[in-house]
């Protein structure tokens, strides 16, 4: 009885984290598509103030703004360096799992990635320029898709209310069920705290659903946030959480890995290679676990770029290599140093 409710408790766990980041990337994406110009005039200013724009929009919770540098990289309107701070400086998706879990720490993360991103980039257009590496060299000039959103109209909104399109429907109910789960919660002290954040989060997602027009919803809202990421975040959290949970009644993992810690930190480092964002995820709930150190999650979160550098693929396979090698430098050099110091 007291495994069942434990696996209950790990699921229930999994479905409010994944009602944490569904609603901040509900609510940075809504707030990107509004401010799109102004942070795209921060980035074309270049010189020194584009390693920083860059590393900011990298820093920047979730893969919106890894996604905005990577298309302005391909327009050849950012340099390699640019592209390197902000591959650095994200988290990816795991930045609202870090949030949920560890709020304090992970803002502390997130201005040394950011400060570390910058400074980076800078060296790595220097080193770039003395091997004679072109930037996207090849790569189209393609058109932005420019898209204006999102007037609030009273009516607009009780037309959507009551005569809700299919996707909106399924955004709203995945929202209900989230609330539900909130409420159930409950809980005393750091608890009751995190149960009302979220809850505030999910009303604002609820006033994003009412409020924006139907093409905007089903885009971005539908099928870019729910059935391409909720699905995927949900099963690599619940996932991680029971492989994690059945590996500890059967071993000491913290004895274990701690033991080890010198092995454990360059394979973190290796598997941010892959374009995705589930193996940095494993990392992140094995720090909020107290399985490795400070210095471990550093150096993952240096080296994964989320989904940000998908898109790049698609243009230049030469240059997705030279910057995860630029990426993989860093962060074997800078967690290494950590571990070193203590962290």
């Amino acid at each position: 009885m007291h495994h069942e409710a434990t696996i209950g408790e790990l699921v229930r766990h999994a479905i409010l984290v994944s009602a944490f980041v569904f609603a901040m990337m509900t609510i940075v994406d809504y707030a990107n598509v509004l401010s799109r110009g102004r942070l795209g005039a921060i980035l074309r200013r270049g010189g020194t103030r584009q390693y920083v724009g860059a590393a900011l929009l990298g820093a920047t919770p979730g893969c919106l703004g890894a996604f905005a540098v990577t298309s302005l990289y391909i327009h050849r309107m950012l340099s390699f360096g640019a592209l390197v701070a902000c591959m650095l400086a994200t988290s990816g998706d795991e930045a609202f799992v870090m949030l949920a879990l560890f709020p304090g720490r992970a803002l502390a993360l997130f201005g040394i990635l950011f400060v570390l991103g910058a400074a980076w980039g800078w060296l790595s257009d220097r080193a770039a320029g003395a091997a004679g590496l072109v930037p996207c060299d090849g790569c189209d000039r393609l058109a932005f898709h420019e898209e204006h959103c999102c007037r609030l109209s009273v009516a607009d909104a009780a037309r959507n209310l009551r005569r809700p399109s299919l996707a909106r429907f399924c955004i709203f109910l995945i929202i209900a069920i989230f609330l539900s789960s909130a409420l159930a919660g409950g809980g005393h002290g750091e608890a009751a705290w995190v149960t009302t954040t979220l809850i505030l989060l999910l009303v604002a997602a609820a006033f994003i659903a009412v409020t924006v027009p139907d093409h905007y919803l089903e885009e971005h809202l539908w099928e870019h946030l729910a059935k391409e990421h909720l699905w995927r975040i949900f099963l690599w959290v619940l996932g991680t959480m029971l492989a994690i949970h059945f590996l500890s009644e059967r071993w000491d993992l913290e004895a274990f890995i701690g033991a080890r810690t010198a092995w454990v930190l360059p394979v973190a480092v290796l598997l941010g290679f892959i374009p995705e964002s589930g193996p940095h995820l494993v990392f992140v709930l094995m720090y909020a676990r107290g399985l490795v150190p400070f210095s471990v999650l550093l150096a993952s979160s240096i080296s994964q770029d989320g989904h940000g550098m998908l898109p790049l693929l698609s243009a230049s396979v030469r240059d997705f290599v030279w910057v995860k090698a630029a990426k993989v430098a860093a962060a074997l050099l800078v967690g290494f140093i950590a571990l070193a110091a203590g962290f």
